[in-house]
């Protein structure tokens, strides 16, 4: 149990803990506030090596979405001249538009133009507060400015918001989403889990959500999204993915009328981005559309 503590943590700073456990031990409320302003407070890490090739080659734009008011940095990678295929790529939580580039990589060889972005306060757009419904609303910029897209790959956040866009509107011709969660308040648990505070805090961040968005959080839920998806979806997750439980790719693959599903072992919430089978499989997937 442990290490799984550990694993989940790697990415989470040992006094960020302690803040939050001493505020804890004084005031519950306290706590519930530093928590909550934590889970909307993206951390902005440097990009690896693997991803330079895209950055130094990509066509970088800054636009504002207009919905939220705040601007983003959307990235135009390939430029392949005898298509007009494209795939619309969403990175998860502390990520960056160039994530995934092993999967682009993969994409224009197949004859795809590649669009991702940085979400608003991650990778070069301004920091920021942000939450799903403001990845949502900057997928749904992105398509206005830069689609339609033919297909749509999201990773852990990026996979929530790839089903709930799809639910509310956005095209494409398929999906594959990787490392999803699910529903919201799990993933509210998983994180107060974490951070090592009580269940109470997680119970508390979702009232204050409710009542501020005056919405409740399961109409976020992506297995139910995914009930309206009537696309081909490629579901893919890890069984040892420490931050989002693979519970997760079963129950929307139960809801997804088009759904496929591929589990991994021993890649985790990361890894899973680069290996070689994941990206034969996606290959594949993709590969059916023109049949």
């Amino acid at each position: 149990m442990e290490t799984q503590k550990q694993k989940q943590s790697l990415e989470i700073p040992k006094g960020i803990i302690l803040t939050a456990k001493t505020l804890q031990f004084f005031s519950k409320d306290l706590a519930t506030k530093f928590a909550q302003n934590l889970f909307i407070t993206p951390i902005k890490f440097k990009p690896p090596k693997r991803e330079r090739e895209m950055l130094e080659k990509s066509i970088i734009t800054k636009i504002t979405v207009r919905k939220l008011g705040k601007d983003i940095c959307v990235y135009q990678y390939g430029t392949n001249k005898n298509t007009t295929k494209k795939a619309l790529l969403i990175h998860g939580w502390n990520g960056r538009g160039t994530q995934l580039v092993t999967i682009a990589n993969m994409l224009m060889r197949q004859g795809y133009d590649i669009v991702s972005f940085d979400a608003p306060g991650h990778g070069k757009s301004p920091k920021s507060k942000t939450n799903l419904t403001e990845f949502m609303a900057s997928a749904f910029e992105v398509e206005q400015q830069f689609g339609p897209f033919d297909l749509v790959v999201g990773h852990s956040l990026g996979g929530m918001t790839t089903v709930n866009c799809l639910k509310d509107g956005l095209k494409a011709k398929k999906a594959v989403i990787i490392g999803s969660g699910d529903v919201v308040e799990d993933v509210i648990d998983e994180f107060v889990d974490q951070i090592q505070l009580k269940p109470i805090i997680a119970k508390k961040i979702k009232e204050r959500f409710e009542n501020q968005f005056n919405q409740s959080m399961r109409s976020y839920c992506v297995h139910l999204a995914a009930e309206q998806v009537k696309i081909p979806l490629l579901i893919i997750h890890d069984e040892d993915d420490a931050d989002v439980h693979y519970k997760a790719a079963y129950e929307i693959k139960k809801h997804a009328d088009q759904g496929e599903l591929m589990i991994t072992k021993e890649l985790g919430h990361r890894k899973i981005l680069g290996n070689k089978k994941v990206i034969e499989r996606i290959m594949s997937f993709v590969q059916k559309e023109n049949e």
